[in-house]
């Protein structure tokens, strides 16, 4: 399995603080049953900001590490980019990091809302032939009010990424269901750990999967799992045709 959001890098933000907490976060994938990772260390976030160069030195040491433990995990470079109207200027030059070299991009949004300018952020990315995936979409203050929002967004040409925690109930019940309703209105197409410690932020891949399996949701994990294993061979995503959100009874319980 492939895990295309995660914070393993030590040091450098809100992740593991040494090496020895990112190899023990790194064991704890392989538990998991995961096989490959994407490292998504924060750029131009207000705090941290992650420079590409220093995220290829990290992994680089990573994979030593592991190769002398014999841990049969494999990781990829990535970054978890804050959007900003200068986004697409640091994709091109290099200066951030897509998902694993090919031409996804892990999009984080304010937690509080939707800066204007995002549809014109999504063209634009699109124009250069990169793919925004909207990370943790049900944990955005704007869509959990009007998740409608998000279905503008996947309209718009952008996708997204549910979280395994948000699905597991880590958030919290409100957060768990619609992450939920997210997934049968087909609105998420990837599925991420967002993981930053063992403890603290853990993986719970496996958890989330197991409430989409008690929710006899088989067809949506197949879809997450199929995608995420596309990204690393970069190539096109499997997408159904999002619902209409307002049309729905639950999106007014937000």
């Amino acid at each position: 399995m492939v895990d295309i959001h995660s914070h393993i890098l030590y040091g450098v933000d809100d992740g593991p603080k040494n090496i020895q907490e990112s190899i023990e976060m790194l064991v704890a994938a392989v538990n998991e049953g995961i096989t490959d990772i994407i490292s998504t260390s924060h750029a131009s976030h207000p705090q941290f900001d992650v420079p590409a160069d220093v995220v290829i030195g990290q992994i680089r040491e990573l994979k030593m590490k592991l190769d002398e433990r014999q841990v049969p995990l494999t990781i990829h470079i990535g970054h978890e980019v804050r959007i900003s109207e200068k986004i697409v200027e640091r994709c091109v030059s290099n200066q951030v990091h897509l998902l694993a070299n090919s031409n996804y991009l892990l999009l984080e949004l304010p937690s509080s809302g939707i800066p204007l300018y995002t549809k014109n952020m999504i063209h634009e990315l699109l124009r250069h032939d990169i793919t925004p995936i909207i990370a943790h979409p049900e944990r955005n203050k704007a869509i959990v009010e009007k998740p409608e929002r998000l279905e503008r967004l996947i309209r718009e040409g952008a996708l997204a990424q549910i979280t395994a925690g948000s699905l597991a109930g880590f958030f919290g019940k409100k957060t768990q269901q619609l992450s939920l309703d997210l997934v049968r209105a087909n609105l998420v197409h990837t599925y991420g750990s967002d993981a930053h410690h063992v403890t603290s932020r853990p993986f719970l891949f496996n958890e989330g999967l197991a409430v989409l399996e008690k929710k006899k949701e088989h067809d949506a994990i197949d879809l997450l799992l199929e995608n995420n294993a596309r990204i690393l061979s970069n190539e096109p995503l499997i997408i159904y045709e999002p619902e209409e959100i307002s049309k729905r009874k639950w999106w007014k319980m937000f």
